[in-house]
């Protein structure tokens, strides 16, 4: 991972070698948390964070499904957001904002700890990496299953469920796979540690429902509604496991994987062994919508727009000098943080 200049803690941007929490935070114990993960990308618009909106709304969700009431709006998250993404000079970047529980009690009744809000960013790569979306991922179906709605709440991206992924990934790499695929309690499919999972089949799309335990991924609906705009036909349904074994095509989903193929499920090659033509053309224009070539998802894209800021003696910070200015590296970074600590008085 690496480092950016500036991380939003509770309304205030924070060096980020300076964003720590105290190690009896309720959250760090407990894992009552919950997340989102978000990308920026670097579009015909300029930089411009992918359904920003969507993702805050889902995260506020989220939190009251564990009781937790989150202490800033949801304009006020999202404009966050935009603004961290500037004061870090990033045209590109993956963005964690994370509500959790804070310092000041122990035990398994969280009502009376704090809620803190942090929203971090930084340069991340597609999850499964360049070659994962280009050749295809070889997945194994996990012996882990996926968390039941009678445990947890499988709809809330919430800190602690995900241990239940990160077993099953590691089993997965372990065994020499590149991802996992969870069934839910019943036996069918339901999703990837960190991806929601399609088949492809005589040329319908089906994918695993909400009452499968998956989560609603935000990216899961872009492609739906790419899919249905492109004319295929597209069915959320129950799907056995040996189904995918017999698809002509299976591709996963997600904000971090964005769109990628699966050629191998439990050593069974899925079609050809080669990524399909309705994954590929999903891929194209899935590319086209986060990069702002397509018309059509225009407005799935938030803009990043530097802000009008002034510093304590009242000096106009432009948009130059948040976007990189003079003297900024190749990522504008260095001029997005001096800008940054003019305003705030950041000093590390």
């Amino acid at each position: 991972m690496e480092p950016t200049d500036l991380i939003w803690m509770n309304g205030v941007f924070v060096p980020w070698e300076d964003a720590k929490v105290h190690v009896l935070t309720h959250g760090l114990h407990y894992g009552t948390g919950v997340f989102e993960g978000v990308r920026c990308y670097d579009t015909e618009l300029g930089p411009a964070v992918f359904r920003n909106a969507e993702h805050v709304e889902r995260l506020i969700k989220s939190a009251k499904l564990y009781y937790m009431d989150v202490p800033f709006s949801a304009e006020e998250l999202r404009a966050a957001t935009l603004e961290l993404v500037a004061r870090n000079g990033l045209s590109s970047c993956y963005i964690r904002p994370i509500v959790y529980r804070g310092y000041g009690t122990m035990g398994l009744n969280p009502l009376d700890a704090t809620v803190d809000v942090t929203i971090a960013c930084w340069e991340w790569g597609v999850y499964l990496g360049e070659e994962g979306a280009s050749r295809g991922v070889r997945a194994k179906v996990s012996s882990w299953r996926r968390i039941s709605p009678d445990s947890l709440i499988p709809h809330a991206k919430a800190s602690g469920q995900y241990l239940n992924s990160v077993l099953a990934k590691v089993d997965s790499v372990k065994s020499g796979y590149d991802e996992a695929i969870l069934l839910d309690d019943h036996g069918h499919v339901c999703e990837g540690t960190g991806e929601n999972v399609y088949i492809v089949r005589d040329g319908e799309i089906a994918t695993p429902g909400q009452h499968s335990s998956i989560l609603d991924g935000i990216t899961r609906r872009s492609v739906m509604q790419i899919a249905s705009d492109l004319g295929y036909r597209v069915v959320e349904r129950n799907i056995a496991r040996a189904e995918m074994y017999l698809a002509d095509e299976v591709f996963l989903s997600g904000t971090a994987a964005e769109i990628v193929p699966v050629r191998e499920v439990d050593d069974h090659m899925i079609g050809t062994g080669e990524p399909g033509e309705i994954t590929r053309v999903l891929q194209k224009e899935f590319d086209d919508a986060i990069h702002g070539r397509s018309e059509r998802y225009r407005e799935w894209l938030d803009p990043v727009r530097a802000p009008a800021l002034q510093t304590p003696t009242g000096e106009p910070v432009g948009e130059h000098a948040l976007a990189g200015g003079d003297g900024a590296g190749a990522n504008g970074a260095s001029g997005a943080v001096a800008a940054a600590e003019r305003i705030t008085g950041a000093t590390g």
